[in-house]
């Protein structure tokens, strides 16, 4: 498997600062500054980038795991709530939220949140973010 890369730079201190990021494909770079991590100022930061990051892994984690159990996923679509605080110990993801709604012929409920659950657990993103309470709203289209 290839090693995936990314790349950041900061110039300044942490609250005049900026910085930018971006991927090694070159497909996305953005600013990031104080404001766009701790405030609402413009710009992207970390967080926003591992939400992207697992909302794609459990989506295509999802779309394996139904396909496996004999299922023909037409959609999964998934948005990453990520919870960013500063805590006692410091700035901390302290939960991530994945809401996805689905379109999969011939499926029912409750077997569908049961597959997504174990893609949840399952995905890589998920894994190594497992010191991270992550919970999962799974429906439907």
């Amino acid at each position: 498997m290839p090693t995936k890369q990314a790349n950041a730079q900061w110039n300044g201190d942490l609250k005049n600062g900026n910085g930018t990021m971006e991927l090694g494909s070159g497909s996305f770079q953005g600013n990031y500054s104080f404001a766009s991590r701790f405030e609402d100022g413009d710009g992207t930061n970390p967080e926003e980038l591992i939400g992207a990051a697992h909302a794609g892994c459990f989506s295509m984690a999802l779309s394996n795991e139904l396909a496996e159990a004999g299922y023909n996923p037409k959609s999964v679509k998934t948005k990453a709530e990520v919870t960013f605080e500063v805590t006692d110990d410091g700035p901390a993801i302290t939960g991530i939220k994945l809401i996805c709604a689905a379109d999969i012929p011939n499926i029912d409920t409750d077997h569908f949140k049961e597959i997504a659950e174990g893609a949840k657990d399952n995905c890589p993103v998920s894994k190594a973010l497992a010191g991270t309470d992550i919970s999962l709203e799974a429906s439907l289209l």
